[in-house]
């Protein structure tokens, strides 16, 4: 039913910033791409970070940290890392998948490549 004054309902959520609604009343979050940079001596915790981020993102090693922590919450983390010792090469980088936070650290998605160990 339209108004006289041709209102057009309520505007679209704006998912572009992952500060609006997604229409259900979360947040979108922004989505990191996560993976493992195998080197001679250590794996590196990787986050890929969307360049249109959240501003709610302040701290670059706080978020890193918040994503690394919602990873291993999700991934068994000795299970992952024992399979990449015996699969991945030096110099590689291999994707674990990615996952959707909130500044607040919310997880409003997370989807890990086959292989991944599951916790």
């Amino acid at each position: 039913m339209t108004g006289s004054n041709g209102d057009r309902g309520p505007d679209p959520p704006d998912a572009g910033d992952g500060t609006e609604p997604n229409g259900d009343g979360t947040a979108a979050g922004d989505t990191f791409g996560v993976g493992i940079h195998v080197t001679d001596d250590e794996f590196q915790f990787v986050v890929h970070v969307p360049s249109d981020i959240d501003s709610g993102w302040t701290d670059p090693e706080a978020f890193q940290r918040v994503v690394e922590r919602a990873v291993w919450e999700r991934l068994d983390r000795s299970a992952t890392l024992r399979e990449l010792g015996a699969t991945a090469e030096v110099g590689e980088t291999v994707t674990l998948g990615r996952i959707t936070l909130t500044p607040d650290g919310t997880v409003v998605d997370a989807e890990f490549r086959a292989g991944a160990a599951e916790s």
